[in-house]
């Protein structure tokens, strides 16, 4: 399925005229270049290094390997034929979602496409009667911080720990739909 959107008119953000479609489906090359986008975009904004890149290469390989189109969904965002953005829900388990690999290009930061996609995540586990939906995060992702506070997330739990590279403060928050 693909939607073609002008951000001025389905996203609320009005400060920008570039174009985006959305897919909801992979193709060839996609979870490399996901991969490959949080691997060297996380390594120069928050200095993780390669095993952040093996963490979500892993777990969006299972995703696609296992993935359930009636309780899952991925929601990818291009321009000129680029992912800009994505974000993904996960089946966890009966009544529980998890939000995944939710990213903006740093050159489309504050466009409107981050809440777009968090808006059309939290729709889909609503209309799919998802009771919780949760999310793991680090506390330097700020941006991030305000779009899920502003969604109605809660942070839930809080742990330190040395893990891709650095010492890290992982943050979980939860929605109660």
């Amino acid at each position: 399925m693909v939607r073609n959107y002008k951000n001025d008119e389905k996203i609320d953000s009005g400060c920008s005229t570039k174009e985006w479609t959305v897919r909801n489906y992979f193709k060839p090359g996609d979870i490399g270049y996901l991969t490959y986008l949080h691997g060297t975009i996380y390594a120069k904004e928050y200095g993780f290094n390669q095993t952040f890149e093996s963490y979500v290469a892993k777990g969006l390989s299972g995703f696609v390997e296992s993935f359930d189109p009636v309780n899952e969904r991925i929601w990818l965002v291009e321009s000129n034929s680029q992912i800009i953005g994505f974000i993904a829900i996960v089946n966890n388990f009966k009544g529980e979602a998890q939000l995944r690999w939710f990213f903006v290009h740093p050159d489309y930061r504050g466009s409107g496409i981050g809440k777009y996609l968090l808006k059309e995540a939290v729709e889909f586990c609503k209309q799919h009667k998802y009771k919780t939906i949760i999310l793991w995060t680090t506390n330097e992702l700020r941006a991030a911080h305000h779009l899920y506070t502003r969604a109605g997330f809660k942070k839930t739990e809080v742990k330190n720990h040395e893990i891709w590279g650095k010492q890290v403060t992982e943050e979980r928050y939860e929605q109660l739909l």
